[in-house]
């Protein structure tokens, strides 16, 4: 079986074939600038020479019709009919507390998926394009939607509910949603294998830590509490995003400084995080360059970041009770060498113990933990995609 995996933005997007048979790789890639000027395809199909194509795509239709004939073509292709492609599995951010899991597009389906655009509006609309324009090319190939809030349906209503009136949970549903569930879900099913254990038997705690990043606490297979809340905003300083603060803050900026609603929203989802706090950039090896070159906001930026991942891993190890593992993923996670060493400095309590040497290691699955330590610490890639095309065999298999 082969599952087309589809992940559209506003101006771009995202896909990877696999054969599901095997779960490998057949070829995945990039269309950029979707509706601007210089659009172009980057088709990266497997054991074959990376292609760039450069043409103007007006529309998310015209930019799927041109990954499919790339999927195709005689030179570059990796299937010989876009009949061979038996699903296609669609990333959508936002279901709402209508979906605790994936879903078969139908009718129906997609009116709820459109009810939720008003939750994700940078999202969902770019997700329905999407669909909507592989259901025009390929009208006879089953749809799948994976919700990125699904896996963390499982909350508590304590969990979940904010300490604001509950009248307006009823009326416009403000409540913990959380995101990045594909990845949270992939990872702590990985981790309960690295450990030989079923993921009903343990505890983990992931740490999605890239631009955008997100802690989950995963007991017996079921997330008990996340980071993100009813927006991507709450939860960890990231990239330029500021993270959980004082919600006060907000009319007092805006009186002092005459901002607009739209403006400070801006302020706080562009210009804060490690860029506000660094003044350098909102990437960490920028960040960490500039500590190395004595630069203090940028040592007390990379200090705050690690303190906020510690604080929520040490919350949500009381929240479960202990832990098993504690998971790294992402692009930062994945990556950071030294910044992994201090987010687990001063998690000694928990009974975890990093091996220094085992931690120098990026992108490669393993436990970086001391030989005799409590916790493991894990590092594991992610892999959204896979997650979605899972779930698309699943339903369409």
């Amino acid at each position: 079986m082969k599952v087309l995996v589809m992940n559209c933005g506003s101006s771009s997007l995202k896909y990877q074939l696999l054969d599901m048979t095997t779960e490998n790789l057949l070829a995945k890639g990039l269309v950029e600038r979707i509706g601007i000027a210089g659009s172009f395809l980057t088709h990266e199909p497997t054991g074959k020479d990376k292609v760039r194509i450069e043409t103007e795509m007006p529309t998310h239709t015209v930019a799927i019709k041109l990954v499919l004939d790339a999927l195709i073509n005689a030179e570059h292709g990796v299937i010989g009919d876009m009949k061979e492609i038996d699903a296609v599995g669609h990333r959508v951010v936002h279901g709402g507390e209508t979906f605790t899991d994936s879903a078969i597009v139908t009718e129906e389906i997609m009116k709820a998926i459109v009810d939720c655009k008003e939750l994700a509006p940078l999202h969902n609309p770019a997700n329905i394009m999407g669909i909507e324009a592989c259901q025009e090319l390929m009208p006879d190939t089953p749809q799948v939607a994976v919700f990125d809030t699904a896996f963390h349906q499982t909350m508590p209503e304590a969990s979940y509910i904010y300490g604001i009136p509950y009248e307006y949970y009823e009326k416009y549903k403000i409540r913990r949603y959380g995101f990045h569930g594909t990845s949270h879900k992939y990872v702590a099913q990985r981790a309960a294998v690295m450990l030989g254990k079923d993921p009903s038997e343990v505890k983990v705690i992931t740490c999605h830590l890239g631009n955008g990043a997100s802690i989950a606490a995963v007991k017996n297979g079921k997330v008990v509490d996340t980071s993100m809340g009813f927006t991507p905003l709450e939860g960890l300083v990231m990239g330029t995003r500021c993270g959980s603060i004082d919600s006060a803050i907000l009319p007092f900026l805006m009186e002092k400084e005459g901002l607009s609603g739209k403006e400070i929203d801006n302020i706080l989802n562009k210009k804060s995080g490690m860029l506000g706090i660094s003044g350098i950039s909102s990437d960490m090896r920028d960040i960490g360059q500039a500590m190395s070159d004595g630069n203090h906001k940028a040592q007390i930026a990379l200090e705050v970041y690690a303190h906020y991942v510690r604080k929520y891993i040490g919350s949500y190890a009381a929240v479960m009770n202990g832990v098993d593992a504690i998971v790294f993923t992402a692009g930062i996670g994945e990556n950071a060498i030294d910044l992994r060493a201090m987010i687990c400095e001063g998690l000694q309590f928990l009974g975890t113990e990093l091996d220094p040497v085992k931690n120098d290691v990026r992108g490669k699955e393993v436990n970086m933990a001391k030989d005799g330590s409590k916790v493991a610490i894990l590092l594991i890639p992610t892999n959204e995609e896979l997650v979605i095309a899972r779930d698309t065999k699943v339903l369409c298999g």
